[in-house]
């Protein structure tokens, strides 16, 4: 088998880590496994080079940002490759250039636009565990880029769909994916597998282990993911395609996400464009826009509500003041002490009540439900944050989801 590893930061946090995740590389591939890894900067690395940055600018250039931070998972692979090396393994450390990840221009936050993968070819047909530092990538210009959040783990998915491996296996400090976050509801269970598209709703609802662009690659490529902790040997989650998995379960697992905050915006002028004027200067700002209640009051005045990330609340307000400078707008209030609750499963699709029996346990707790946001997989609804906890073990129940 050709198999894709990637160690995060908190599995390469110290040389002892790096050790281990040497250890685990060794065994697999004396089980006859051809072998690609991909490794983050050891845990509180990135942070200390933004730090050093911050030291002589507030507002340092994003370029030069990216060759600085590129380096925190260049010194982890160089440090995997030597470990290995001392175990008797032929290993090869690769920069994100030498591996051919190609990106696009936007300097910290890259997209990869294709990856050529002959040099990891080439060392694997040699025998070679072939170790690359993720995150990084170069433009059309050869400049060093960096893929933002979740970088290494999208780096891991993009090799593996260039190289056609069999699986690829995302190593973090959790076991794998779970019916919620075990850390609010102790009865949570671990799944065995999950398809692409519930992944992607919960990753994108709040859930942590995985970042959505990665999911979103890696059904696009067709990649066999498994998300799996290196601390032990226990058995991870598998997410793949939904004809793979036998039988989906009515509903997979409650998802949490604290980072929201709602704006409101009152009085809005009656005149046609007006929507499609405010929502298209946000998309300008890059404010990201979830969930959307637009009503007209018995007088004829319009009222819209939607839902933006708290760290996008900044910009949103900026757009908005705009409006209300201009009149279009009456008035404007804002609300961070929100969070959004969703149900997600694609049993959803064939079965009926989902949505029923999410309100229902919203009301016989007491809970108030200020926004409702449904898809084909997943019922959202946001509810005041103190409620946040006590919402999510309440479906959790509900739905059975221990079991």
């Amino acid at each position: 088998m050709l198999i894709v590893q990637k160690f995060g930061g908190t599995s390469v946090g110290n040389l002892d880590r790096i050790q281990n995740v040497a250890k685990r590389v060794s065994a697999t591939k004396k089980d006859g496994n051809d072998l690609v890894v991909v490794v983050s900067a050891m845990s509180g690395e990135t942070n200390k080079l933004v730090g050093y940055a911050e030291h002589f600018s507030k507002n340092p250039s994003r370029a030069e940002m990216d060759m600085l931070l590129s380096s925190g998972e260049r010194v982890t692979a160089s440090l995997l490759s030597i470990a290995l090396s001392e175990m008797g393994h032929d290993a090869l450390a690769m920069t994100g250039r030498k591996a051919g990840i190609v990106t696009d221009d936007s300097h910290t936050k890259a997209r990869i636009e294709e990856i050529n993968p002959q040099a990891m070819h080439d060392a694997l047909h040699d025998g070679k565990i072939v170790i690359v530092a993720g995150f990084q990538g170069v433009n059309a210009k050869g400049d060093i880029t960096t893929l933002g959040r979740g970088g290494s783990d999208l780096s891991a998915v993009a090799i593996a769909g260039a190289l056609k491996a069999d699986l690829c296996e995302i190593y973090t400090d959790v076991s794998g994916i779970y019916t919620t976050d075990p850390r609010i509801e102790p009865k949570a269970k671990k799944l065995d597998n999950i398809s692409y598209d519930e992944m992607l709703e919960l990753a994108s609802l709040g859930a942590k282990v995985l970042q959505n662009r990665s999911v979103e690659m890696a059904k696009k490529l067709n990649v066999n993911l498994v998300t799996r902790t290196s601390f032990s040997n226990e058995q991870g989650t598998l997410i793949t395609k939904e004809e793979n998995i036998m039988e989906a379960p009515l509903v997979s697992g409650i998802a949490l996400d604290r980072n929201q905050a709602r704006i409101s915006l009152m009085g809005v002028k009656d005149r046609p464009g007006i929507a499609s004027d405010i929502f298209n200067k946000l998309a300008t700002a890059e404010v990201n826009v979830d969930m959307i209640i637009q009503n007209k009051a018995h007088d004829g005045a319009t009222n819209i509500d939607f839902t933006v990330p708290v760290n996008d609340l900044h910009d949103a307000k900026l757009v908005v003041d705009t409006f209300v400078k201009s009149g279009d707008v009456d008035a404007d209030s804002y609300n961070e002490d929100i969070c959004k609750v969703s149900v997600v499963g694609v049993g959803m699709k064939s079965h009926v009540g989902v949505a029923a029996c999410a309100f229902s346990t919203m009301a016989d707790n007491n809970i108030n439900i200020n926004m409702i946001s449904t898809s084909e997989i997943k019922v959202s609804m946001v509810i005041d944050e103190k409620y946040a906890e006590l919402a999510v073990r309440s479906l959790h129940d509900a739905y059975e989801l221990e079991k």
